[in-house]
């Protein structure tokens, strides 16, 4: 029996060896930038002030900001890179990532070197000087051997942080313990939240004993225990790297997912396709609306579903509202002509924001209609993903019906649901293909004034793979196929709060419902 257990062990040695190989790296890269600085500072105090500052205030940043901040700059880099030599490198992923934890690894080790040399006994420092030494002799044979212990007791900390922090990698497209927390959270799978978060501390806390004993060798000048944590650290490291790096692992087709059941679940359907046929596949799920189309675009990714009136609304710019079939025509042009995305078509269910509510609460109030909510909304409150207050369809739905609401709050969309389950707040952004909406007897709000554009789940491949014929032909029997119902049939197998079904079951019983690949 496929147990959420099995499955979270089924795929811990690739997210557990891209975890280990992206903290490393991003370690000893902090280090060997920080230990520079920090001895210039501890010898200058005109620099000291703007050093310790610059690091502190990358603290105040939140880390998932700080990753996704510098993915827009790679992507503006390697496309620059591309025009001028032809060449480009992934802006996905692992070098935002590692940016964003080597900066935040910098404070401990900085702030702890600079510390430690500052306030060694300056008879020491005296003697040294007065018995010839220069200031490279003083600094390697008296200020580093001294400052040691609490230099080390800095690196520990910046190991610490580093690897809880490279948990949230995984919405810029980066694979990491995060993955297990992310998906979980979206799919209710809370053995995988455990998973995660159990297996990451329990790195930490490894990790750290591991530095603890090259620190204590090195206070007590001791080689064998600075031998013996170094060599079981690069040992570690060594066997990560041999778990991504197989060339028989490495996978010929990229899937990308959104941070919800339903992008799991269809991507799920993909890559069994693809496998079934003898094709290997690799999961960049979690990612956010921007980070997903700019991946394909990129080619960071090769296929994933996304919806029209995003792809419209938010990467096209349009503001204008045409008939479905005709923003499906100018969508597929646009994509072929400005980016030579291929859009395959559209899998033939909707998946549009609406506004919802508990139905015994919008009977009581008598709404039916987000016109009727306009008029209660003063005395109401609102809570929406973590996107939707900043979409352009929630700018829409306020010019159109004035809408004002007493509060306004954001949820992750698991908690969103149970927030107008549990009258913590009246009214939700629902996504209209969610079992949720009926498992919770939501009702669906009407948009008499159409101010949300249609929402057709659609199929985008990358230019690289647009005329790849394994990818089209496990992808075209689906165009048209999966009607709302069943889509809210399988998305509540997952949602469902009683016997919910692992994603991977669940789409594996979604794809069985679909025509078969020719």
């Amino acid at each position: 029996m496929d147990t959420p257990l099995a499955g979270a062990f089924a795929v811990l040695p690739s997210y557990l060896g891209h975890h280990i190989l992206l903290s490393a790296a991003a370690l000893a890269l902090g280090t060997a930038l920080s230990l520079p600085l920090a001895l210039a500072a501890s010898h200058s105090a005109r620099l000291r002030w703007p050093v310790l500052t610059f690091v502190s205030l990358i603290q105040t940043v939140p880390s998932l900001a700080l990753m996704a901040l510098f993915y827009p700059v790679l992507l503006a880099i390697s496309a620059a890179s591309r025009s001028l030599t032809g060449h480009s490198f992934s802006a996905l992923g692992f070098l935002p990532s590692l940016i964003a934890l080597t900066l935040y690894s910098m404070l401990p080790i900085i702030r702890n070197t600079v510390t430690a040399i500052v306030n060694l006994d300056s008879d020491m420092i005296e003697a040294a000087r007065g018995v010839g030494m220069g200031p490279t002799q003083r600094l390697l044979r008296v200020e580093l051997p001294l400052a040691a212990p609490v230099i080390m007791a800095g690196v520990r900390t910046a190991a610490v942080w580093t690897i809880g922090t490279a948990t949230l990698s995984t919405p810029v497209g980066q694979t990491s313990l995060g993955n297990y927390i992310f998906a979980g959270l979206q799919t209710e799978n809370w053995v995988w939240v455990l998973f995660g978060c159990i297996t990451a501390a329990a790195l930490a806390l490894l990790v750290d004993q591991l530095l603890g004993l090259i620190e204590i060798g090195t206070a007590r000048r001791s080689l064998w225990r600075v031998a013996a944590g170094m060599g079981i650290l690069a040992l570690g490291v060594a066997a990560a790297g041999a778990v991504i790096f197989n060339p028989a692992q490495k996978p010929a087709y990229v899937v990308g997912a959104k941070d919800f059941t339903e992008q799991y679940l269809l991507a799920g359907v993909i890559r069994q396709r693809l496998e079934a046929g003898g094709h290997a596949t690799s999961l960049r799920g979690g990612l956010g609306s921007a980070v997903v189309f700019r991946a394909l675009a990129q080619g960071d990714i090769d296929v994933y579903v996304d919806y029209s009136g995003t792809i419209w609304t938010n990467v096209m710019g349009r503001r204008d509202r045409l008939p479905r079939e005709a923003m499906l025509r100018e969508i597929s042009d646009w994509l072929a002509r400005e980016r030579g995305v291929r859009m395959v078509g559209a899998l033939g269910f909707e998946n549009v924001y609406a506004l919802a509510m508990k139905r015994e609460r919008a009977q009581t109030l008598g709404v039916t209609s987000i016109s009727d909510l306009a008029k209660q909304a003063a005395h109401l409150r609102i809570g929406g993903d973590y996107e939707f207050f900043a979409r352009p369809e929630w700018a829409s739905l306020r010019q159109e019906y004035g809408l004002q609401f007493q509060e306004q709050r954001e949820f992750q969309s698991t908690f969103m649901y149970r927030a107008v389950a549990n009258g913590d707040v009246d009214v939700i952004s629902a996504f209209s293909s969610d079992g949720r909406i009926k498992g919770e007897d939501l009702l669906l709000l009407s948009d008499p004034k159409g101010a949300i554009p249609p929402y057709d789940a659609i199929v985008m491949v990358s230019a690289k793979r647009k005329t790849d014929k394994a990818l089209l032909a496990a992808l075209k029997p689906l165009i048209g196929a999966i009607p709302v119902t069943l889509m809210q049939k399988a998305n509540y197998l997952v949602e469902r709060p009683d016997a919910p079904m692992s994603v991977d079951v669940a789409a594996q019983w979604l794809d069985k419902q679909l025509p078969a690949p020719k």
